[in-house]
């Protein structure tokens, strides 16, 4: 249930983090692990410029991956990731 509220949330509210032209770099994954650091959950959205080579869903597994935290939500080129309290 609380997961559903999270995404509900998220879906409201504009994009903190744009994927461009240069991809899914060090930098902005770097950017994306502190955000979810400081908030647990992240919206970011993929600009067309950055889906040359890849699917929206493949970078969206690699961030999720890299930052250690799980896809809540994938719809069009914006997905929301979270990731949950360490135990």
């Amino acid at each position: 249930m609380r997961k559903r509220r999270m995404t509900r949330r998220m879906s409201l509210e504009d994009a903190t983090v744009r994927i461009g032209k240069k991809g899914s770099t060090t930098f902005l994954i770097d950017e994306i692990a502190k955000q979810l650091d400081k908030r647990k959950t992240v919206k970011v959205k993929v600009l067309n410029t950055a889906l040359r080579g890849e699917a929206t869903e493949e970078i969206a597994r690699k961030i999720a991956s890299e930052t250690r935290s799980e896809i809540t939500e994938l719809r069009g080129h914006t997905f929301i990731i979270h990731k949950p309290k360490k135990s």
